[in-house]
């Protein structure tokens, strides 16, 4: 009796590590399906303003509809996609009186996290933001703007982490997701090499302040990245066609249909 009894609690053991891994799995999926199509929208190549379904998502990602529907419904929460009834999907357009209100909202939060990021962060923190420091100066002059915006979220990832408060990470994700794309659309249509560099620059002052633990040097190079953005919306409002920031504002061919004539082949993936 005790061996049947031990075979059963191993049993049951056994089947709730199984169902444990299984929704492990299918959370790691949604955040994979976010990641994918939040990178989409970062790049424009899901243009701000254009229509589609969840279908075109699976076919784009290559997940499945759960992940991408779930990963959906969370980056509507997040105003990244906003969900259309009878109509589908709409890529968030830009609107710039929404993101100057919203940068408001990010220099106090940022101000914060990089407040409690020169007060707590530990050694392997500070170690790793010299690592990223280093990175930047060895390649700042030849930097894509992908490639700076895959050091900009290691950064943004780092400075969360070492300022040890969950909540922040939610509630700045989606900021940092807005201007990533600000960021891209600004230096593909305005910028250049040299706007790149000195953002670049900025954001290793911020770190080596970090390093130091110093503060008012951490805050004074937070703010100074609010208003390379803020001077960015300001160029983007005079000199970028209004189209660019919502491609549904003079109805433009490809916007409403053809999900995979906006994108290049490399976003098209298949699992």
């Amino acid at each position: 009796m005790a061996t049947l009894k031990n075979k059963k609690d191993e049993n049951e053991g056994n089947s709730a590590k199984t169902g444990e891994g299984r929704r492990r799995n299918a959370v790691n999926l949604v955040e994979q399906a976010y990641e994918r199509i939040e990178n989409l929208i970062i790049s424009c190549d899901l243009k701000p303003g254009a229509f589609l379904a969840i279908q075109d998502l699976v076919e784009i990602t290559g997940y499945s509809r759960t992940p991408v529907h779930q990963a959906v419904n969370k980056l509507a929460a997040d105003t990244l996609i906003i969900i259309r009834p009878r109509h589908g999907l709409q890529i968030a357009p830009i609107d710039l009186a929404r993101e100057r209100m919203l940068l408001r909202l990010r220099k106090d939060l940022e101000r914060f996290v990089v407040t409690l990021a020169a007060e707590h962060s530990t050694a392997t923190h500070r170690s790793q933001m010299l690592h990223i420091t280093r990175n930047l100066q060895e390649q700042r002059d030849t930097m894509s703007i992908s490639e700076f915006n895959a050091f900009d979220r290691r950064i943004d990832k780092l400075v969360l982490l070492a300022a040890g408060e969950p909540f922040l990470e939610h509630t700045l994700r989606p900021l940092h997701t807005l201007f990533r794309r600000i960021g891209l659309i600004h230096h593909v249509n305005i910028g250049g090499s040299d706007s790149l560099s000195g953002t670049v620059n900025v954001h290793i002052k911020l770190l080596e302040a970090i390093v130091k633990r110093n503060v008012a040097e951490a805050v004074e190079a937070s703010d100074s990245l609010i208003s390379f953005v803020d001077d960015m919306l300001d160029a983007i409002e005079k000199k970028i066609d209004p189209a660019i920031l919502d491609c549904s504002f003079d109805a433009l061919p490809g916007c409403q249909t053809d999900v995979y004539s906006r994108l290049p082949a490399s976003s098209v993936t298949h699992s």
